[in-house]
Order: structure tokens, then sequence, then C-alpha cells
């Protein structure tokens, strides 16, 4: 039992350091560049399941708060939370709690295809790349509103809808379709190394 809380520990470590390798996978696109961080926040939390699964997130968003450049481009520090994409930050964590809750935890069990499984974790996907926008896109609606970045033939939310969220939805498609069966294929074998052999779904 104690070896699996080091190995436990070990891949919390291990998922939030990708993470924050992530941060030079960056396409400049408008004030909201397209990152890879945002599917690996979503991947880890599957992954390891349940609350355990948002801790990676958790260790990365720290490291950039207290100044390592970990955020995308190699950014850091409580200036980019105030920036245009800082919700966005915010809403990983949410996202990835959301998509280890949904998901539960995984067990050596799960080797054998079951479509219950199946759909579980891709629900975890989904919910949690849909979670992850609704604080960014309420943070850059309320940023743009208050520098007066919006049109005056735009409303706000159709400026935040054109800025944030339509030009990335083909993009978060692909990185889900790509993500899914990293996770239903790891899931059992993270189950074998860090959890009893009958977990529960947590």
């Amino acid at each position: 039992m104690k070896n699996k809380k080091i190995l436990l520990t070990s891949f919390i470590a291990l998922f939030a350091a990708i993470i924050c390798i992530g941060c030079f996978m960056r396409i400049p696109l408008g004030p909201v560049p397209i990152v890879l961080q945002n599917v690996l926040c979503i991947l880890t939390a599957l992954l390891l399941g349940s609350f355990w699964g948002a801790l990676p997130t958790a260790l990365f968003l720290l490291a950039g708060l207290i100044g390592l450049p970990v955020y995308a481009g190699a950014s850091s520090g409580i200036a980019v939370w105030l920036g245009p994409t800082g919700g966005f930050l915010g809403g990983y964590l949410l996202g990835a709690l959301a998509s280890g809750l949904i998901s539960g935890r995984p067990s050596i069990e799960e080797k054998t295809w079951s479509w219950k499984v199946g759909i579980r974790v891709l629900l975890g996907l989904i919910c949690g790349m849909v979670i992850m926008y609704i604080p960014g896109i309420w943070h850059f609606a309320n940023w743009a509103q208050k520098l007066q970045k919006v049109p005056q033939d735009k409303s706000i939310l159709s400026y935040t809808l054109a800025a944030c969220v339509i030009p990335y939805i083909p993009g978060d498609i692909i990185k889900m379709i790509v993500a899914y069966p990293i996770a239903i294929k790891l899931r059992p074998v993270l189950a074998q190394y860090l959890y009893e052999e009958k977990s529960d779904r947590s």
C-alpha cells in the first residue's frame, strides 16, 4: 500500500511535468492561442481518475503562479491570470476535476472492454473540455468589455464566442479523438500499479 502511494505521488508529479512541457506547443490565433495543455490536463485526469486526476493540473497552475515559465508560450505569474486567457487557467482545474470524477478511478478490470467504461470515459472527456471553457468565456468577456475591445457592431457574447470558442472547436475535437483511445488503453495499466485490484468508483 505504501509503495502504491509513492507511485501515485510520482505519477502526479510526472503528469504535472508533462502538462508543463506542453507550454512550448502553442500556435498564436488572436488573443487566445491554440494550446495542447488543455487536453493534457483532461487526459491526465482521465488516467488517474477521481480527485487525484486534478492534482497534476493543480501543481502545474501553482508552478506558473509562483513564477515558473510553464504557461502557454513559457509565460508565468499573476499577469497571465489577469490577462485575456486567465479564465481558461481556472477552467483547466475545473475541467480536470470534472473529468476525473465522471470517469472514476481506473481499474485493471478495464482491460476487458465494456460500454459502461467507454461511455463514462467519453463523458468525462467531453464534459471536462466543455467545462474548461466556462470560466474562460466569462473572464474573456469581462476583460474585453473592461478594455473596450468589443466592436460597436457586435455584442459581447458574439465577440467572445468568435474570439475564443468557435475557432478552437475543430482542434479540440481532434485532440479528444486522439486522447480518448489513449485514456482507454492506459487506464487499466496505471490501475495495475497505482490502485488496488478492485477499485471503487469515486
